[in-house]
């Protein structure tokens, strides 16, 4: 009998060792989706405290307004963002990217910390609080234009950046929440990307691999670091609109082939390393589907171009007097401005050293005659130089009453446009997509109208225009 039970005694201890061992083994599978009790008393105390809560564009304006040298941040503020990165694949290192919230998001940020796969803690959706005080806001790479938070900063001959957080820093400012939310991505067109998209996670439909990259692999294992694939597609109907996808050589899945149909694809809107170039990163491959038939566009062949403006018969720094233009000043003194630089016309308003409190120019195309029920599509480029403020703003607009004088007693319309931002390079110009001017009849004007601030710096910068062009396809 003793014998028995002390058998059964061991078969209990046994089991019992066994199931603990299960629960630690389960609790440590858990730890991304848990968190400990140090940083859910950090959060509490933040979201307790008297910081106030800054919005990413509010945070990425004090880098901005600083004319882009890193800010180290001296007030009790933090932000709050969602995880849009994963480097689960390893396309993603030391880095994390935030977008400001689940569903059409309109600003994103990137974190840099001394960590890798961040995956296990600051999962693809969680939802985030930065503690900013302390930490600095600026570039990791001089003149790249992707704004990143960071925790110290360093300066060589090229300008002064910032730095990876400590492992103390990051675990003192950053804390998850119990939340991890699914993120819809963004739809967006090639054309429309600009840097207001850095850190957001997208998708394009209608997508295929260029066709001279059949047979090809995501990563190129001539390369080092990094390899870019052209993306393709047709659905702006005038031959192909075109965009980078970007693959680490870490990347587990550098060696798969790339598909040969047409679909969607979702991923990050990051830079290349060097800042030049805005590209699409993959989280991981399930973001991929293109198993539909490839699509044949239009060519430019196919349309008929109604009107064109390259502005390359500019005067450099005269008022802009082209035949059948309106050049308008609203307020203030300043005009629109013929430019030529390097071979290459432009038009530019530029309210700087004015002296007006408030400048606000049109610049109006001559009347165009749209009456059949042909597509019709308008297409410009754009830039800025050094616009630091929100108020410092440039508008596109329609008109199909303007009488070629009265612009202000005419009735105008905004037109959905990609411009640039105030986080745009200076001087980069800016394609606006294909506008869809088919719903429009009658004689069309299209207007470009900048407002700026002559007296305050900080409040005035100039806006560029170029290679205007509308299409027309019965």
């Amino acid at each position: 009998m003793f014998k028995t039970n002390r058998i059964f005694a061991i078969f209990i201890m046994i089991l019992m060792h066994i199931m603990t061992c299960s629960c630690v083994q389960d609790d440590d599978f858990k730890v991304p989706y848990d968190l400990g009790i140090e940083e859910n008393k950090g959060l509490e105390a933040l979201l307790a405290s008297d910081a106030i809560e800054v919005s990413m564009a509010e945070l990425k304006l004090k880098y901005a307004n600083n004319y882009r040298k890193p800010v180290l941040i001296e007030t009790d503020i933090y932000i709050k963002g969602y995880v849009s990165s994963s480097d689960k694949e390893g396309n993603f290192f030391k880095e994390i990217f935030l977008q400001n919230v689940p569903e059409n998001p309109t600003a994103g940020i990137k974190v840099i910390l001394n960590q890798v796969e961040t995956y296990n803690q600051y999962n693809f959706g969680r939802e985030i609080y930065i503690k900013l005080k302390g930490l600095y806001i600026g570039e990791e790479r001089v003149g790249n234009g992707v704004i990143t938070i960071g925790g110290e900063t360093a300066t060589d001959q090229y300008g002064t950046t910032v730095k990876r957080m400590t492992e103390n820093q990051r675990t003192r400012q950053l804390f998850r929440s119990q939340n991890t939310l699914e993120l819809q991505p963004l739809q967006l067109n090639f054309s429309e990307v600009n840097a207001n998209h850095l850190g957001l996670y997208v998708q394009f439909n209608h997508v295929e691999f260029a066709d001279n990259l059949e047979g090809k692999r995501y990563f190129d294992p001539v390369q080092d670091f990094d390899t870019l694939r052209e993306m393709q597609t047709c659905t702006n109907d005038i031959g192909y609109s075109k965009f980078p996808l970007e693959t680490s050589s870490f990347a587990t899945f550098k060696d798969i082939l790339l598909p040969l149909g047409n679909g969607t694809i979702k991923g990050v809107i990051v830079k290349t390393f060097d800042g030049s170039t805005i590209v699409l990163a993959l989280n991981d491959l399930s973001d991929v589907n293109m198993d539909d038939n490839r699509c044949i566009p239009l060519g430019i062949e196919d349309f008929d171009i109604i009107f064109k403006e390259d502005f390359d018969l500019a005067v450099d720094d005269t008022d802009l007097n082209f035949d059948g233009w309106t050049n308008f000043a609203q307020a203030g003194k300043v005009k629109w401005k013929e430019r030529s630089s390097d071979g290459n016309g432009y038009a530019e308003f530029n309210p700087v050293g004015s002296g007006n409190a408030s400048n606000i120019g049109w610049l109006i195309t001559p009347g165009i005659t749209r009456d059949s029920d042909s597509h019709t599509y308008l297409n410009f480029k754009a830039a800025q130089n050094e616009v630091r403020s929100a108020s410092n703003t440039l508008e596109v607009l329609i008109s199909t009453d303007f009488d070629g004088s009265n612009v202000l007693s005419a009735t105008w319309q905004p037109l959905d446009a990609s411009l640039p931002s105030q986080t745009t390079p200076s001087n980069e110009f800016v394609d606006s997509g294909l506008i869809d001017l088919s719903s429009y009849k009658g004689i069309l004007y299209i207007a470009f109208k900048v407002k700026g601030n002559g007296r305050t710096t900080s409040l005035s910068g100039a806006y560029l225009i170029d290679d205007i062009y509308i299409f027309e396809k019965e």
